[in-house]
């Protein structure tokens, strides 16, 4: 697994310093190889488990500083998405809990991929076989819907691409920001303040960009696949990241409102 998401896919987090090397550390039973990803609330791991059975894993950890309140719900509420799913286009999770300093992690599938169009570009995939891979994509999507949850930053980094038994399988990561629709994920106060972004801009839709408070459901999803779909075949976003930087807040928001 790996966690390559920008910081400003979720600006509601506080700033905080890198996290510390832990290479050779055994960590809630867990000997952590090396650093392989680092997002906004946590840190990924590649780690070893020797018992109960000998295995790599991704080991999620909240970044020194980072066990707020709110920040430790919304890490609850990503383990417990994934806990709910069981698909082969979704990252599995295989145990969770708190270090003995009270760090909540949680160990995952290692997955070893590109992010989606990247793999796609340095393959030279045909349409033909960037199609197969994103209905298998879909699939994984509609999986998560039927178990209630919504993912809310679906986006090429989001989605690695990896080869299992000679065939290309997309594993979807990052639940970070999942809201679940019918069922709570956590037993602690979990919210989104006003005014702040959940997602990434350029694979948002329009009633997510809206930040109004009502809520949004899976549609919103479905619109960001379409915006993946669009840069996997034509090579381009369908709003150039620039020019929406360049709009700036109320810009950018009528810009995905108004325009086709």
């Amino acid at each position: 697994m790996s966690e390559n998401r920008r910081p400003d896919s979720d600006s509601e987090l506080p700033t905080v310093a890198r996290a510390a090397d832990l290479r050779g550390q055994i960590v809630a039973g867990y000997r952590v190889l090396q650093t392989i990803g680092e997002g906004g609330m946590g840190v990924v791991y590649e780690a070893e488990q020797e018992t109960p059975v000998r295995r790599r894993v991704a080991l999620k950890l909240i970044k020194p500083g980072m066990d707020t309140g709110q920040v430790v719900a919304r890490f609850e509420s990503e383990r417990q998405a994934l806990a709910l799913m069981s698909h082969p286009s979704i990252a599995s999770v295989f145990d969770g809990g708190s270090t003995e300093e009270g760090r909540p992690y949680f160990a995952m599938e290692l997955v070893r991929g590109d992010p989606l169009t990247e793999y796609c570009d340095k393959h030279r995939l045909t349409v033909r076989e960037r199609l197969d891979l994103f209905l298998q994509i879909c699939e994984g999507v509609q999986h998560a819907h039927q178990k209630g949850i919504i993912h809310r930053d679906l986006k090429p980094s989001n989605i690695l691409v990896t080869v299992r038994d000679e065939k290309l399988v997309p594993k979807i990561i990052d639940f970070g920001v999942a809201k679940a629709t019918s069922q709570r994920l956590t037993e602690k106060t979990l919210y989104t303040q006003l005014g702040q972004w959940v997602g990434t801009p350029v694979y948002m839709s329009p009633e997510q960009a809206e930040m109004s408070g009502v809520d949004v459901d899976t549609r919103t999803d479905v619109y960001s696949l379409g915006v993946v779909l669009y840069e996997l075949l034509s090579g381009a976003q369908p709003f150039d990241p620039t020019e929406l930087r360049k709009a700036g807040f109320e810009g950018f928001r009528r810009i995905l409102r108004e325009q086709e």
